[in-house]
């Protein structure tokens, strides 16, 4: 199964997220398919950067975000 999940990147104690297009069968931080954005809680207010029409276009695949993905995709704008 295709999954949209966050990628950890960063220092100790200074994480930032990439958002990427991933099989769940690989690691978190491992071989993935596609980048499709970044989101980086450090920053006042955290900056969140999704490509939209890579989203919608893995989403229509049936790729299927986790929690906090589709919580930065609800905020982003690109689902409802």
């Amino acid at each position: 199964m295709v999954k949209i999940r966050l990628k950890r990147m960063g220092a100790h104690k200074k994480p930032f997220y990439r958002v990427v297009v991933a099989d769940s069968r690989n690691s978190r931080n491992g071989k993935f398919i596609e980048e499709i954005g970044y989101f980086d809680p450090m920053t006042e207010p955290p900056v969140i950067k999704i490509d939209d029409e890579k989203a919608k276009k893995w989403l229509s695949e049936g790729a299927q975000p986790t929690e906090i993905v589709k919580g930065l995709l609800k905020k982003s704008g690109i689902v409802e």
